[in-house]
């Protein structure tokens, strides 16, 4: 093989052209901005993705886990449905009805004398006071031992359960 040139070809040639056994630097250049375009859009694409996720992240644990399934199954199905299913669940707050209602079963349970749920082991359950008249006659009148109030004492006419009909009704009053 000759190194000369062929007579038809020009004697500028241009950048993108190389030499045999050199570097194709335009070559590199391209398969570098491919690979850093690709992983780009794919972090631009998960991060929008997770855009519910992040907006229910201060929400309660249900609504939490909820939108989490439905960014997962949009993920998976690339259905955007459920894309936008939990979007929209994690921009309208849910109604916490939970507390209202384990509120009131410690209360009935105070009143019932039983332990709440959530004390301690090594506190005591919520007993009458001695001194009280209702003490030894209901068992849905309950005081703290030590002397308190009760949060939840009932200001209220209570009828003992075992007391016979003609009986009168007691009546409670906060002490302090």
């Amino acid at each position: 093989m000759s190194n000369a040139i062929n007579p038809a070809a020009p004697h500028f040639l241009p950048f993108f052209i190389t030499a045999p056994g050199e570097t194709d630097v335009l070559f590199t250049g391209v398969i570098v901005f491919l690979v850093v375009a690709v992983m780009a859009l794919g972090v631009m694409y998960f991060w929008l993705h997770s855009i519910p996720e992040r907006i229910a992240h201060g929400a309660s644990k249900t609504q939490f886990q909820l939108v989490a399934v439905m960014s997962l199954l949009a993920l998976f199905t690339h259905n955007n449905v459920f894309w936008v299913g939990a979007l929209l669940l994690a921009l309208i707050p849910i109604p916490d009805f939970w507390t209202p209602l384990a509120v009131m079963a410690d209360s009935l349970a105070r009143m019932a004398g039983r332990r709440l749920r959530h004390a301690a082991e090594d506190e005591p359950p919520l007993s009458a006071p001695e001194h009280s008249a209702i003490a030894s006659s209901s068992p849905y009148a309950t005081a703290p031992s030590d002397g308190r109030v009760a949060a939840s004492a009932p200001v209220a006419t209570i009828v003992a359960p075992t007391a016979p009909a003609n009986a009168a009704p007691i009546a409670l009053s906060k002490e302090a």
